[in-house]
């Protein structure tokens, strides 16, 4: 079993934990909603990529009784 050979300060300790702190995010503008999205993700509100559509809404979809 590994044991050390001297005590590791606090400072040095915080030291080398320095970089693990989280960043926070980077919210882009949406180009047809204007709504705060991730970068290089698709928009949550109006499922816009690249200035277009990539994903259809559920209020944009008309769906029979029947067929659901």
């Amino acid at each position: 079993m590994a044991v050390q050979q001297n005590k590791v300060s606090k400072s040095r300790r915080n030291n080398r934990r320095s970089h693990d702190s989280l960043v926070a995010a980077n919210p882009n503008e949406c180009d047809n909603c204007g709504e705060l999205k991730r970068p290089h993700h698709v928009c949550p509100s109006c499922g816009q990529y690249a200035k277009r559509e990539v994903v259809a809404q559920a209020n944009d979809i008309d769906l029979d009784d029947d067929a659901a």
